[in-house]
């Protein structure tokens, strides 16, 4: 890997922590559009429970990692909610750079290796001619 491509990275991956570490404090906790559509037909009380008419909302259930430590965009047992959201997209972004970065080193390592045969090959015949 290049010197160059290697800050590139380095900042990318910067940008990214800070984004998720700081910016993702600053979401609106207003319904997006999945969930304002899910909400349309019905009718809610202050406490956000459905009160009446017919919705998508009404076949919600609860879903299969709800229970995890990084479940609903924070992290479980942190009592400040501003931190939970940072860390955990903090934690997100690191998950997925290292995933990112293991891949593209297994996809290299297999490109390489077949390259390096044709290598081996092309500096053989170079070298008789």
């Amino acid at each position: 890997m290049s010197k160059r491509l290697g800050w590139f990275l380095a900042g990318g991956l910067l940008v990214a922590l800070l984004l998720a570490g700081v910016v993702s404090s600053f979401a609106s906790s207003s319904p997006d559009g999945l969930d304002a559509t899910a909400r349309q037909g019905c009718t809610f009380d202050a406490d956000d429970r459905i009160t009446g008419g017919t919705c998508m909302l009404q076949k919600e259930q609860a879903h299969q990692l709800s229970g995890s430590p990084l479940a609903d965009y924070g992290i479980r047992g942190l009592g400040d909610d501003s931190l939970s959201t940072g860390l955990s997209g903090v934690l997100g972004v690191l998950i997925t750079f290292g995933v990112g970065a293991a891949l593209f080193r297994l996809v290299r390592r297999r490109d390489d290796a077949a390259a390096g045969d044709g290598e081996h090959a092309t500096a053989r015949t170079e070298a008789e001619v």
